[in-house]
């Protein structure tokens, strides 16, 4: 096995985590808010946060790792068009990323109080689910953008457009 091969592997694995871990996460927190149970919803949310710390985060940190020393290996340019929108991409991904684990944890937190006092979820955890699922489409979008750019590895930004 090559240095090369082991770094592209270790690569699009960490790219399947961030979008299957993205996709399932989604999933989980909208069936969860859709039951409207706040103890659903602190159960859920509490393993949600956790799958984002375990799985995201580390894939979060493995993937700029692992595409610097592919571009390396294989003697890409940095300055490529497909390198900088995949990068540039990335960071818009992390920047909408970054308030939804936030907004996760109080989310949980919300529920968690809900259940213990025995009330309704109250209008702050409703807002913030709303920014959530907002947030969620520019990130997912985004994560969609760079597996294609990774893929077609268009040469040029016109090439892009």
């Amino acid at each position: 096995m090559t240095a090369y091969f082991v770094l592209k592997l270790l690569h699009v694995i960490g790219a399947a985590v961030l979008l299957g871990t993205g996709a399932g996460i989604a999933f989980f927190m909208l069936m969860a808010h859709l039951s409207g149970k706040p103890a659903v919803i602190a159960g859920v949310t509490r393993i949600v946060v956790l799958a984002d710390f375990l799985f995201t985060a580390t894939a979060v940190v493995a993937q700029p790792v692992t595409g610097f020393l592919l571009v390396r290996t294989v003697g890409y340019a940095m300055q490529e068009a497909w390198i900088v929108g995949s990068i540039a991409l990335y960071i818009l991904t992390g920047l909408f990323w970054l308030p939804v684990v936030w907004m996760q944890m109080r989310m949980r937190d919300l529920a968690a109080i809900a259940v213990r006092e025995r009330s309704e979820l109250p209008e702050a955890y409703r807002r913030l689910f709303r920014w959530w699922f907002a947030f969620g489409f520019p990130a997912f979008a985004a994560v969609l953008a760079i597996f294609w750019l990774m893929i077609t590895r268009p040469q040029t930004w016109s090439a892009m457009i």
